[in-house]
């Protein structure tokens, strides 16, 4: 009897699968949801700290040299390096007026070197109404000078200068093109 008995578990258990595996295909199946992902990574895993609105001053001798906004700022290496996006860099004389603006998309400012580098759609409006463009432009605080390797353009009230790479003081006076220098300025030609 045992063996019958052995027998019948064994025949029923194959039908409990048998009807559960039926009934599981059986059942319409539900779409999977699909999880919607970011391209990247909001907070890169490396970043010790991400602030928005943030607002720095660049100072020389306890006097203000200029005001570095940043829509987002990431810190790194232990607070001395900024990667700011959105940027706008106010610079300031040694009186404490407006001298003239710099706005780019992005930047690293270094505070160990004194040191701004700003990236993509670079643009710097003095007062006196020069209008600098570029990609890439370094400021070093320490030098007192803008320099770059990336192609320019220089606007002035009366003439134009382009190029490859350049070195100038912040006020864009003491200016040296370094490649493919081109200038467009008007010429008076005197009347005989």
């Amino acid at each position: 009897m045992t063996l019958v008995w052995q027998s019948r578990v064994r025949w029923l258990m194959t039908l409990s699968v048998a009807v559960v595996t039926l009934s599981a295909a059986a059942c319409p199946q539900k779409p999977k949801s699909k999880v919607a992902r970011t391209a990247k990574a909001l907070l890169p895993d490396s970043a010790e700290q991400m602030g928005f609105g943030v607002r720095t001053y660049l100072t020389d001798k306890g006097i203000n040299k200029g005001e570095l906004l940043g829509d987002t700022a990431l810190w790194y290496d232990d607070g001395t390096r900024l990667e700011l996006r959105r940027v706008n860099l106010t610079f300031f004389t040694s009186m404490g007026e407006k001298d003239g603006v710099m706005t780019s998309r992005t930047a690293s400012y270094t505070s160990r070197l004194s040191r701004i580098e700003a990236r993509g759609d670079v643009v710097v409006l003095r007062n006196d109404g020069k209008r600098l463009t570029t990609q890439q432009l370094v400021y070093d605080q320490v030098r007192n000078q803008f320099f770059t390797d990336s192609s320019f353009v220089l606007n002035e009230p009366n003439r134009q200068l382009s190029g490859i790479g350049f070195e100038s003081d912040p006020q864009l006076t003491n200016f040296r093109c370094l490649r493919a220098c081109k200038g467009v300025a008007p010429v008076k030609v005197p009347a005989q």
